[in-house]
């Protein structure tokens, strides 16, 4: 039994070689051609504001090369995650954009599309059940969580691609799902061994992240045999190597032999990577075991309020050598200047946060190593309030504060930051952020996800 697979490239609207993907997909047996849309990784605006992080025209690019290969081949085509966050505004988005490429290239096909946000009141009779667990860390949550929250996406499993791939789908187009769902689904349907399956979804859906230097985007084959896969870059010029495969493990897990799916638990304990030709690799040993419940993990984006930043860059080498005590003056300065400019009651509606580029700028109180400069640092300054006006407000009050607060050492008025752009306030508009990192049990794998069939 040989099964083969494409990921073209690791987001779509990213970009790839058309002259590398065509070549692959014209020459080579595939059974398949699978292409991951989401990532968290730009925090939770994206599903709050219903936008992609990519535009409309390199997401349309992608797909007008993927859907015309794709149907001169007769092969399906899996799109996961649709619109970067997989929310309905999101998945029609991608739908409206699937449908102008079918006119424009005279193309013809039955689609699939998979709706993933579940429906608010089933979610509160799951809580009430006790059917709703917390992933660690997660916030409080009650049942107002999930009427209040704007939306709410619910990560799909394999099932849902292999139902509409049973009915009769050439284009399956996916709301909010786990990565490597998309990429397993039709290797399980073929009889893949779940461990292989999963395992060599979970590096394929990245793409061509797998090689030893991803310069530029590109795709990876996977073609799996009785017992091990094998994974090869699409590009000729990338390779793989059995560190580059293993090291992939590391990449966004918190346990690289453990890793969680909807349906259990991919167990990499045992695997085994091996050089198969100069550029590419077999893997071998990959495990996956069942879980007792099915569940499937939430996420929900809602409003915080609405930001305003400032940039600045301190070089004076007496504050630098004493900066800590400085700073914690000049901030405690900045919020009374604020209280006297807005009243208490608005301050108190007011966040702001501090980081401090060139000390602790990334892992902030994390941070376990100290660090001497005495050449510059970066402050970066965000307030979060309830309306934009306000958020402008205060940050403008307390970014003139530390500007000229006083240092010791020095007489008369100071300037101590110098800012990169002028106006240094910058409107970063509506702050959303994640109030959901928990799982759902389901009765059924397709509990939430109801399939509408369309034909182009």
């Amino acid at each position: 039994m040989t099964v083969s697979y494409l990921s073209p490239v690791g987001m779509l609207g990213g970009g790839f070689t058309p002259e590398y993907f065509e070549t692959a997909v014209r020459e080579r047996p595939l059974d398949f051609v699978a292409v991951d849309s989401g990532s968290t990784d730009g925090g939770a605006n994206n599903l709050g504001e219903d936008k992609f992080f990519f535009s409309r025209d390199a997401v349309k690019r992608d797909l007008r090369l993927l859907l015309i290969e794709t149907r001169r081949k007769d092969i399906p085509l899996l799109v996961g995650s649709c619109g970067g966050s997989g929310g309905n505004w999101n998945l029609n988005w991608m739908w409206e954009i699937v449908e102008e490429v079918a006119r424009e290239e005279g193309l013809s096909f039955t689609a699939a599309l998979i709706p993933a946000e579940p429906d608010r009141e089933v979610l509160i009779g799951k809580l009430r059940d006790g059917r709703i667990r917390e992933l660690d860390p997660a916030p409080e949550i009650t049942e107002d969580t999930f009427r209040d929250t704007h939306r709410i996406v619910a990560m799909m499993g394999a099932e849902p691609f292999q139902k509409a791939l049973e009915g009769g789908a050439d284009v399956v187009l996916a709301g909010r799902a786990s990565d490597a769902a998309l990429m397993a689904a039709i290797p399980l349907m073929k009889g893949v061994d779940a461990g292989l399956a999963w395992h060599a979804a979970k590096i394929a859906e990245c793409g061509g992240a797998a090689v030893t230097q991803m310069t530029k985007p590109e795709g990876m084959i996977c073609t799996f045999d009785d017992d091990y896969f094998i994974l090869e870059p699409v590009s000729p010029e990338q390779q793989c190597t059995p560190t580059s495969v293993a090291s992939h493990a590391l990449y966004e897990t918190a346990n690289p032999v453990e890793m969680q799916e909807p349906g259990g638990t991919m167990l990499l304990d045992g695997v085994r990577y091996e050089a198969h030709t100069d550029r590419s690799v077999k893997v071998s040993g990959s495990r996956f075991q069942p879980a007792d419940a099915y569940t499937v993990k939430l996420e929900g984006a809602a409003l915080q309020g609405y930001r305003s930043a400032v940039i600045g860059g301190v070089t004076d080498p007496v504050i630098l050598r004493n900066f800590d005590e400085w700073f914690e003056n000049a901030k405690a300065g900045a919020d009374y200047t604020m209280r006297r400019a807005l009243g208490d009651e608005r301050a108190d509606l007011c966040k702001t946060t501090f980081r401090i580029y060139g000390r602790n700028g990334v892992l902030g109180d994390r941070e376990t190593r100290k660090f001497d400069n005495d050449h510059e640092i970066g402050i970066f300054m965000v307030t979060v309030a309830p309306t934009q006006e306000l958020a402008n407000s205060a940050m403008a009050t307390i970014s003139h504060t530390i500007l000229h607060f006083p240092v010791p050492q020095w007489h008369g008025l100071v300037s101590n930051l110098a800012f990169p752009e002028a106006p240094h306030e910058i409107e970063l508009g509506p702050s959303y952020s994640f109030v959901l990192n928990h799982v759902v049990e389901l009765d059924d794998p397709l509990e939430f996800y109801d399939i509408e069939f369309k034909e182009v």
